[in-house]
């Protein structure tokens, strides 16, 4: 008896070094990810200079920075930004949960030569093609000031072939409800809209998540697209160019206040909805 508590408490302890060790892993982990943000945060309220600095901390805070943004050109990149991942959101997630629920349901010709075609052609990069898509997209005139709706003709254009995921998802909940619906006289829109739908809010609100953010932090093919046109920049490429050598030392400050603004949105919607963010990612996984 006396072995078996000894034996016990001994697992217990090494359960809880074990434990203790991982937990210190994790705040050192987190610490490092948190300090880039926190030092952004702190220089936005900088008011003593708009130039880098070798501290953290402001001698003087204020909101100089966040004003001087509604002055700037920052509004503008702001609205296209919000603009291209609202529709961008709105527009994919129809798309994609369609084309899922498609492929989950039916079985037609060529079915699974489809599916493998976009996976296998998912699998390519898209720096790849930046070439010929700005070109396509020169040609009908959506660059540069008219930017933005290239990109969201860009965006959505191969949005069926995020399928793989949602599909996963629809592919757990059980087909004898659909059959149901269907004796009962429902249509397929009908049985997919208010039947399916509520069963999927994890993958939903998945879908809705990575249609918004892809967007949202775009940068090397908006640059392309944009073409040095502020008219047709999002927020990722404006505030790049107050790095430029000759603009960092008066928009340093500004840059870190764009920044924190550009990542609050972001920062709320995963708060709010990361149980649903992970439901969708593990339920997706299990079945393909």
């Amino acid at each position: 008896m006396m072995k078996q508590e000894k034996h016990g408490l001994g697992m217990s302890a090494k359960r809880t070094i074990s434990n203790t060790i991982i937990y210190i892993i994790l705040i050192i982990m987190s610490i490092i990810w948190l300090a880039p943000f926190f030092c952004i945060v702190f220089q936005s309220f900088r008011t003593e200079s708009t130039w880098q600095v070798g501290y953290v901390i402001p001698q003087k805070w204020g909101l100089d920075n966040y004003k001087a943004l509604l002055d700037s050109s920052f509004v503008d990149w702001y609205k296209n930004t919000f603009l291209i991942a609202l529709v961008v959101c709105v527009l994919q997630t129809i798309i994609v949960l369609c084309m899922s629920y498609t492929l989950s349901r039916f079985r037609f010709k060529m079915r699974n030569f489809l599916m493998r075609f976009m996976l296998v052609l998912g699998l390519f990069p898209g720096i790849l093609g930046i070439i010929i898509l700005y070109r396509v997209l020169a040609d009908m005139g959506l660059t540069k000031s008219n930017a933005v709706f290239g990109l969201i003709l860009v965006y959505c254009a191969a949005s069926g072939m995020g399928y793989y995921i949602s599909k996963g998802f629809f592919d757990t909940i059980p087909m004898s409800l659909d059959e149901a619906a269907r004796i009962d006289g429902a249509t397929r829109l009908q049985v997919f809209i208010q039947m399916i739908l509520p069963l999927a809010k994890p993958i939903v609100i998945y879908t809705i998540l990575t249609a918004f953010l892809g967007p949202w932090g775009d940068y090397v093919f908006a640059k392309f697209v944009a073409f040095n046109e502020p008219s047709g920049m999002n927020t990722a490429v404006g505030l790049f160019t107050w790095l430029a050598p000759d603009a960092i030392g008066r928009k340093y400050t500004m840059f870190c206040a764009g920044g924190v603004v550009v990542a609050i949105p972001v920062t709320i919607l995963f708060l709010f909805l990361q149980k649903y963010y992970v439901e969708g990612v593990t339920g997706g996984a299990v079945k393909g």
